[in-house]
């Protein structure tokens, strides 16, 4: 049996679909937190904490980051993962911001 053009056609649009929409409910398709974003501003959100800055935050330490932090919710080996306080948007593993807590 020979499948004709509109089927094969019709076949990989549906299985493109499917494709799109398994990412998005898997988050895969996630924005990356930028540091201009107006909450990150609120929390001082940082890519990489070795930027903090210790005068407007002195409660950072040395050491803390998202990877190591509670409210973040990938393991410690994710690059990029969601926070609590981020809402769907996903921040570094080795960034920093304000709400750091390791409880």
């Amino acid at each position: 049996m020979t499948a004709s053009r509109r089927t094969f056609i019709l076949a990989s649009l549906s299985a493109g679909a499917s494709v799109a929409l398994s990412r998005a409910a898997f988050g895969e398709d996630a924005q990356k937190l930028a540091e201009s974003d107006p909450k990150a501003q609120s929390l001082g959100y940082v890519r990489d904490a070795s930027r903090v800055d210790k005068t407007r935050f002195p409660n950072y330490v040395a050491g803390q980051t998202c990877a190591n932090c509670s409210l973040y919710q990938g393991s410690p080996k994710d690059a990029w993962s969601k926070c609590m306080p981020f809402g769907d948007k996903l921040v570094a593993q080795h960034g920093w911001c304000s709400a750091y807590t390791n409880m």
